[in-house]
């Protein structure tokens, strides 16, 4: 690989840190977002200006998790939206995901991922959620 190519690639360690060795890419100025990338997992973590870290998640084929991590782990929410919803400070923004970023009045960070919802990939069948089709595997 070229080292352009490496250059543009995300880390694989450093998930956790206030100071990881990974590029900022917040698009707030009160903000430091990192993302990491292992074994096809994207991780976002977010950190304030002090260097805390105030929570990250994983993310893998429209799913979402929140991950144990920062002082604000229990205040961060996930959500797919079929319209862009405004709460808070975006903090990152890529083409799938928005995080926003709200301080609340006990000086917790509320962090809002939100995912794009795609109205056809929404089951309202639940035997066809497995994709398993009717009678399979009996």
């Amino acid at each position: 690989m070229s080292t352009s190519v490496l250059a543009h690639e995300a880390p694989a360690t450093g998930l956790g840190q206030s100071w990881p060795n990974a590029t900022d890419v917040s698009v707030s100025p009160h903000y430091h977002v990192y993302v990491f990338v292992r074994d096809g997992i994207r991780y976002i973590q977010v950190n304030d200006l002090n260097g805390t870290v105030r929570g990250a998640v994983a993310m893998a084929d429209r799913v979402v998790l929140v991950l144990p991590v920062g002082v604000d782990a229990p205040y961060v929410t996930t959500r797919h939206a079929l319209v862009p919803v405004t709460h808070g400070e975006t903090v990152y923004q890529d083409g799938a995901t928005r995080v926003t970023a709200a301080p609340t009045n006990t000086g917790a960070v509320q962090l809002d991922v939100i995912t794009p919802a795609d109205a056809a990939a929404i089951c309202t069948n639940p035997a066809a959620c497995t994709g398993l089709a009717a009678g399979a595997g009996n």
